[in-house]
């Protein structure tokens, strides 16, 4: 999985928020709105995610975390339809030279 430096999550999600605010501020500006989509337009392809806000929330999660505990994070879950099983150990059997 490739992922983006954490230079360039923090400088996009830094310009998102900053959007955010602006249009809370004046949301019947048009271009103010149009730009905060295309900031979370550009935050969801460097995150991928299909939604601003959970872009938003996985890229802080990302700028708080080592790599490992990222990775790790997004693993936990099994894919979908999987079945978990759990293996045994084979028995121990001495092999007929060692007697």
């Amino acid at each position: 999985m490739l992922l983006p430096a954490k230079a360039e999550v923090a400088r996009q999600l830094r310009r998102y928020r900053a959007w955010e605010r602006l249009m809370l501020a004046s949301p019947a500006d048009r271009t103010v709105r149009t730009t905060f989509e295309d900031s979370g337009y550009t935050l969801c392809v460097l995150m991928g995610k299909r939604c601003a806000r959970e872009a938003a929330d996985a890229a802080e999660r990302y700028l708080r975390s080592t790599l490992v505990a990222y990775l790790r994070e997004q693993d936990e879950r099994p894919p979908t339809g999987a079945v978990l099983r759990s293996v045994s150990p084979a028995p121990y059997r001495r092999s007929p030279a060692g007697r």
